[in-house]
Formats: C-alpha cells, structure tokens, sequence
C-alpha cells in the first residue's frame, strides 16, 4: 500500500488534469458552462484529496481550520454578492490567488532561512518569481477591485513622472534580484522585494480605465494562474504546475480575445491610458459638434407597438443593464414579445460590461435560453433583416463611428451593426458618453429613438404597455 500510494496520487492527478481540461473546453458554451464547471470543480476535489495524502502535509489540523474559514466566507460570498457585483468578485479572487501564491514563495525563503542548507539559484529563481508575479496580481486586483466598485476613481490614474517612477522600480527589482542569486538568504533585499512588487501591482492596474477592465481582469486571471504554477514549481507538485498553467494559457488566450473585440493591442490597453484627461473633452467636443443633429425621442405607448409588431427583434445589453439590474425585466419582456410571435434574439459583443462575459453570465441569471444568446459575428449579418433592434444601456459597442471616423479612439473597432436594422430604440439614461469618451452617432441616425429612463425602470413599464397590446 505504501508504495502504491505516491502512483496512486500521481495517476488521481492525472485524472483531475483531465477534469480541468475538459471542464475549460465545456465553459467555452453557455449551454456546456454549467457541467463544465462542476467537472472541474470534481477535479479540483481529487486534487485536494490527493495532496492531503502526501507525506508532506505537516499539519492536518491548520488545514481544516482553512478549509472550514474559506468554506464560510465562500458560502456566504455566493449567497450574497449579486450578479451584477459579478465583476468585482472576480477580481478579488484573483487577487487572492496571487497572495496564496506569493506567501507559499515568501514561505519556502523563510525554510530555507531555518536549515543549514542555502538554497539553489534555480530555487532562488522561483521563490523571486513566485514573489514577483503573485505580488503584481495581489495589489493589481485589488486596485481593479476598487475601480470596480467605485472605490476609486474608474478614469485612469496617472501623475507626473509616472513611467520614470515605475522604470526605477523595475530596474531596483532587476537589480535586487541580480543581488539574491549570490546572497539568496538577505533578508532585508528580499523583504524589498516584496515590497516593490507590490507596489508595481498598484502601479500596473492605476493608469487603466474602467472601459479596458474586462481585459485586465482577464489578464490578471492569467497572472494568478502562471503564479499558481511557480507556486507548483516551489512545492514540487504536479497537479499545481498543470492546473497553474492552463489558468494562465486560458486566461492569455482570453485577453487576446478582449483585445480583439475591441481591435486594440494589449500594450496600447496597459500603457496608453485610455481615455485620459481626454474623455471629457472628447465628450464635449462631440456634444459641441452635434448641435445641429436631431435626437429622436419615442415614448412608451410607441416603443410597445414597435416592438409588440415587429417580426424579429434583437436586444443588445450593455454595462447600463448590467448597473440597473434589469436583465430580469428583459426576460420578461422577450417573453412577452415571444407570445406575440415576434422573434427575438440577443446580441452579445466580447467586451460589453466590466468583465468578459459580463452579459452572458446576467442573462443566464435570468434563465434566458442559450439559443438566444448571439456573438458579433453571427448576429451582424442579420440586422439587415431586423425590424427592431432594442438597444439597453450599450453605448461603444454599437458606435457606427468606429467603422469610418478615423479620428475616432474606436475606430477598426468591430462593433455590434445595430444601425443596419430598419429600425433602432436605445434605453438610455441621457445623451452621456461612454468609456471612450466619444459622442455617438448612432444616437442622431434616423431610424434611431431615443427612450431615457433607468433600463429597470423602462423595460418594466414596456412589459406593461405590451401586455396591453
């Protein structure tokens, strides 16, 4: 039994691997999502029960101490942030991975400080980077956390000297780190370390909008992965080196997703502060040069009969749903409209909300079906035959400037061709801009009506006036 137990912990590792990776393929569909996530929530569980059989567990009673804490504060954070908090959350798990993985690194350096024997270069190597990169995702997500919930101001942050200072820490880690491979056991150089790695989290995620947070949360997730895997290098375990990685490679593959929906590259996302100190003039200027354009405005009674006899109608959800929470006044709405024999269907743009798949995750909240539910490329070709496209707190997505206007920060950016439909309703709360900080056009175009009011507050009311219909 003794010596089946490390091939036997090593094959159950093999098959937790496998759980993940199929579980990953599964969460790439809304209608696999689900089942994807309890089968990698199966294999996370063997892999846990095969550490625990290890020999190197020291104490089984601090872990149940942490298994039954975590079990709690999990349990009572499922129960009680909402969907639309969703993005928030996320953050700050991953913040919490790179800390997990920061003190197992900040751990194996105290070890070595308690035995005779000084650690390797290579070991050096990993712990510095384990401390690096879990640092950087620790404060990066909690600052992404803070924009997030508002905390702090969503808008770039940036001051003076801002680029010099973050190129004086990089060559201080540079130069520290240099240092530890020949005096790996210098307490005060390491503890510096930690600091300045930290500090670089702050300053990575500071200068970044909250127009670019899907991608910085997707590429902190990346961060938090390949930290776990440094993590699995330090402790020698298999199961956290592949888990690790494929966390990281999923979450690159994401961000470069991200990147793409919004047709910009991930250096111009991290570097160029979007929309900084520009966003209001931007606003400004386009309000300023739209004085001569006309806003249509339609209201309830109108927008039913639009909608109630339309044949087909797409709604298009952005960050302003997500805000009023009204994704279940949408369903009830699509309902409706389905009883009337009108088809109805959602589009879905990659970067719409604050975190990728923001809009997926509110609509299956309210249990809308995963057949509705159309990605840009599939739903573009279509609007050139829909009666109606319901615009609900959207705004850059569905700017036709970014396909003409080259002056434009959005232009090349694919966008959702809501302004091809015959006709165009946008639930708005007024004339504002959106992340860009661009005015849009979409608003002024002919076949487009304006209908203000809290998204809440409005689709409850056109549910209403359609039930009369």
């Amino acid at each position: 039994m003794s010596d089946f137990l490390p091939s036997g912990i090593q094959l159950g590792y093999l098959v937790a691997a496998s759980l993940f990776i199929i579980g990953l393929k599964q969460l790439g569909s809304p209608a696999t999502a689900r089942q994807g996530n309890v089968l990698a929530a199966i294999g996370m569980l063997i892999a846990i029960v095969g550490t625990l059989l290890e020999k190197q567990v020291v104490s089984y009673e601090l872990i149940a101490v942490g298994i039954i804490v975590g079990s709690i504060l999990g349990t009572i954070m499922a129960n009680t942030v909402a969907m639309t908090d969703m993005p928030q959350m996320v953050g700050l798990l991953n913040g919490f991975g790179g800390a997990a993985s920061a003190l197992v690194a900040v751990g194996e350096f105290w070890r070595y400080l308690s035995i005779p024997e000084s650690p390797t270069p290579d070991a050096t190597i990993t712990i510095l980077l384990g401390v690096l990169i879990g640092g950087i995702t620790f404060t990066g997500s909690l600052v992404a956390f803070a924009k997030l919930q508002e905390l702090l101001p969503g808008a770039p942050m940036t001051f003076p000297l801002q680029q010099p200072f973050n190129a004086m820490l990089a060559i201080a880690l540079l130069a520290g780190s240099g240092y530890m491979l020949f005096n790996p056991e210098d307490v005060p150089v390491f503890l510096a370390l930690v600091a300045i790695s930290n500090i670089l989290g702050i300053m990575f995620v500071l200068p970044i909008g909250g127009g670019d947070m899907p991608v910085v949360v997707s590429l902190l997730n990346s961060y938090s992965g390949i930290a776990a895997s440094v993590a699995g290098f330090i402790l020698m375990n298999n199961m956290l080196i592949i888990a690790g990685a494929l966390v990281g490679a999923s979450g690159i593959i994401l961000t470069q997703i991200m990147c793409k929906g919004m047709n910009r590259s991930l250096s111009s996302v991290l570097f160029s502060a979007f929309g900084s100190g520009g966003g209001s003039a931007a606003a400004a200027a386009g309000a300023a040069g739209a004085t001569d354009k006309t806003v249509r405005s339609i209201n309830l009674e109108e927008s039913a009969m639009m909608l109630g006899y339309a044949r087909s109608v797409v709604i298009i959800p952005g960050y302003g749903m997500a805000v009023a929470q009204a994704q279940h006044a949408v369903r009830e709405l699509a309902d409706g409209l389905e009883k009337m024999g009108v088809d109805v269907k959602y589009a879905i743009h990659p970067v719409a909300g604050r975190m990728p798949g923001h809009m997926n995750v509110l609509l299956a909240e309210a249990n809308v079906p995963y057949p509705q539910l159309y990605d840009m490329d599939d739903i573009n070709p279509q609007f050139d035959e829909t009666d109606v496209a319901l615009v609900i707190g959207a705004n850059d997505v569905v700017n036709p400037a970014a396909r003409h206007d080259t002056a434009s920060p959005i232009y090349g950016m694919p966008i959702l061709e809501v302004d091809k439909a015959k006709h165009t309703i946008v639930i708005k709360r007024g004339m504002s801009a959106g992340f860009s900080g661009v005015d849009n056009e979409l608003f002024y175009k002919d076949k487009t009506m304006m209908l203000f009011g809290s998204a809440k507050d409005v689709v409850a009311k056109l549910v209403s006036e359609v039930k009369q219909l």
